[in-house]
């Protein structure tokens, strides 16, 4: 096992945070950066922006120029070993004569999956893996998720008051948390491959669900589950130019061809009877990922919602918490029947929790998942 130094973690962890400059811009390639050091010094650095430009260890190389030979480089994620919309940076490195490559995680993706790391030791380079892993697996959480499982990295968010409540009883909802929370769900967004909402959801405010920050952002896929197929051909959701995805039951011909042709995309998938969502929650998972879905946002009501943690698809809740009371009346935070017991708890394993303006945000992934 490779022993790495204070300066090689230092190294890396810049990288890492190049890495995060792509965290918007992506998708679906995983966020990648890249350091290249020669001599204690860093002479190129770099990171992947989108899909189908070049990767971090181009740009970082591109940099370093003639001094990147018998140097080290500190990679994020394992060098592509593949011809794909770019080179493999696996022989860039081998053509550039580094003499280390440190890497942070292997890539799972089948066509890399340590072939990359074997070509630069095949060409006589020092390769070491591990540096940093835990660090960089936090990076592409749904990259990684499909390329292993074969699902997306399903994240939930939530606004309710301190007393549990989401909505008043009659609907009403906005707005429950402060300015500044809901535009830090602007940055849940847009680090998100897709939004997933329900029809009920549409039906009642007829939300966008785009991202808006001023900055530069790969837009995410709207999902919207109707299973009836009660989408409306006027919603806003079909008039800003962005991707639309309606998952629903087979059938409905009529109805799904005039969507298509306003704008929308059909995903077909199984009944599920008794689910609270009507639709086969598992199959749309995999419907996702086989479209190239990393990172899945769910912003639905409680019903949705509390499915979606009911079937354990749901891998981090990201729940903002306001400073006021609602009431008895009002609704609740996710609809999950059948828990009659302490032992049938649904046990969350609280990662984060901080202040966002006068809201509190925690963060906790579900212990089954």
């Amino acid at each position: 096992m490779s022993t790495f130094t204070a300066d090689d973690h230092r190294f890396m962890a810049r990288a890492i945070q190049l890495a995060e400059r792509g965290r918007y811009t992506t998708d679906p390639n995983p966020r990648v950066g890249c350091v290249i050091v020669r001599n204690g010094e860093i002479i190129g650095e770099g990171w992947h922006v989108a899909a189908g430009e070049p990767h971090a260890e181009v740009h970082a190389l591109r940099q370093a120029g003639e001094q990147a030979q018998g140097a080290t480089a500190y990679v994020t994620l394992e060098p592509c070993s593949h011809h794909g919309r770019t080179p493999p940076c696996a022989q860039a490195l081998v053509k550039a004569r580094v003499a280390r490559v440190m890497v942070a995680i292997k890539d799972p993706f089948p066509r890399v999956a340590s072939r990359g790391m074997a070509q630069l030791q095949a060409a006589g380079i020092e390769v070491a893996c591990g540096l940093m892993g835990e660090q960089a697996e936090a990076l592409n959480p749904g990259f990684l998720r499909r390329q292993r499982q074969g699902r997306p990295y399903v994240r939930c968010k939530i606004a309710m008051s301190l007393d549990g409540r989401t909505a008043m009883a009659s609907g009403e909802s906005k707005w429950i948390t402060s300015p500044q929370a809901r535009q830090d769900v602007q940055r849940l967004r847009a680090r998100s491959s897709a939004i997933v909402t329900g029809i009920g959801t549409v039906l009642a405010d007829d939300p966008q669900m785009n991202v808006r920050l001023d900055e530069a952002v790969k837009q995410p896929v709207r999902v919207v589950l109707d299973s009836q197929l009660r989408f409306p051909l006027t919603a806003k959701m079909l008039t800003d130019g962005g991707e639309v995805w309606i998952a629903t039951e087979k059938g409905h011909s009529g109805q799904q061809e005039r969507l298509r042709l306003a704008g929308a995309e059909i995903i077909d998938l199984p009944p599920r009877r008794g689910s609270m969502a009507g639709l086969d929650l598992d199959a749309l998972l995999v419907a996702l990922a086989d479209k190239s879905i990393n990172e899945v946002l769910v912003e639905a009501g409680p019903t949705l919602s509390g499915a979606m943690v009911a079937a354990g698809l749901v891998d981090e809740l990201v729940i903002y918490m306001a400073p006021h009371l609602m009431g008895s009346e009002a609704r609740g935070l996710l609809h999950l029947p059948g828990l009659t017991t302490m032992a049938q708890r649904i046990a969350l394993d609280i990662r984060d929790i901080r202040s966002v303006g006068p809201d509190i945000r925690l963060t906790a992934r579900l212990q089954s998942t």
